[in-house]
């Protein structure tokens, strides 16, 4: 009976936590990871069973979206080129190196994101591209190596810089933002993040299926949520988990510290 309620609690944990990471674009390690820890994981193992639960984020928000058909093919292959080097080497340094400082900094600017939109009623609402050729194009290409390297290194809350930055420096509204997120950040920077730290350190196999299954269902659902309701939903919810996220993080790196 105890390994069925476990389950049975992962596979709920994982559902509530995609779907919202479905609709904001990013931040399920927010209650996954703690809760993985709570149940008697140490970090490492714990790290490593979320970052390829999380791989499942991007299988199921990528149905729901490759529906729409709304994807620019080459701005893809430029995300994948320039994030994905630098998720492969935050998720090799990440379980070489303490994190305090790291995670107590990435919360406090996490949680200015969040402030950030919310004051900043207009941003994201409609699609202005801006910065497709050169400097500005360097520029966010390095950015997005930096966010990749969190990504990797690091166990929430990346998902929703990428979306931030789309939209801020490449003028995406929030809506097709998290699209490209889910799709590039949630199956393919997760992919190689959780085989580079799973290389490191195995994952609790035996609870991955439950996660897996929660993280498929709950990413359509908050996807297809995301699609019908629109820019102003994804906008709140993102505004949302950012703070939240943002807190979360402060909190673990004073814990780390004291």
């Amino acid at each position: 009976m105890d390994l069925i309620l476990d389950q049975l609690l992962l596979f709920t944990l994982s559902l509530f936590a995609n779907g919202l990471s479905a609709m904001a674009g990013g931040g399920a390690g927010l209650l996954q990871l703690p809760v993985l820890l709570f149940l008697g994981l140490s970090f490492p193992v714990a790290l490593a069973t979320h970052k390829i639960a999380s791989v499942a984020l991007g299988i199921g928000a990528t149905l729901r979206h490759l529906r729409e058909g709304s994807l620019d093919y080459r701005f893809c292959g430029y995300i994948l080129a320039w994030g994905l080097p630098g998720v492969v080497l935050g998720a090799y340094v990440i379980l070489q190196l303490p994190e305090a400082w790291t995670i107590l900094a990435l919360g406090i600017l996490t949680t200015g994101l969040g402030v950030y939109s919310f004051s900043k009623k207009q941003l994201g609402m409609e699609y202005q591209p801006r910065n497709r050729e050169g400097n500005g194009l360097m520029a966010g290409g390095a950015a997005l190596f930096l966010i990749g390297f969190l990504n990797g290194s690091l166990t929430s809350g990346t998902g929703l810089f990428v979306t931030l930055w789309l939209v801020f420096w490449f003028g995406f509204d929030y809506k097709r933002a998290v699209t490209y997120v889910l799709i590039l950040v949630g199956l393919f920077w997760n992919s190689s993040g959780a085989l580079t730290v799973a290389l490191q350190q195995p994952p609790q196999w035996d609870w991955l299926p439950a996660l897996l299954v929660g993280a498929v269902i709950g990413s359509y659902t908050g996807a297809h949520l995301a699609i019908s309701r629109g820019n102003k939903l994804v906008k709140r919810a993102f505004e949302t988990l950012t703070v939240m996220v943002g807190i979360k993080l402060i909190g673990d790196g004073l814990a780390l510290l004291f």
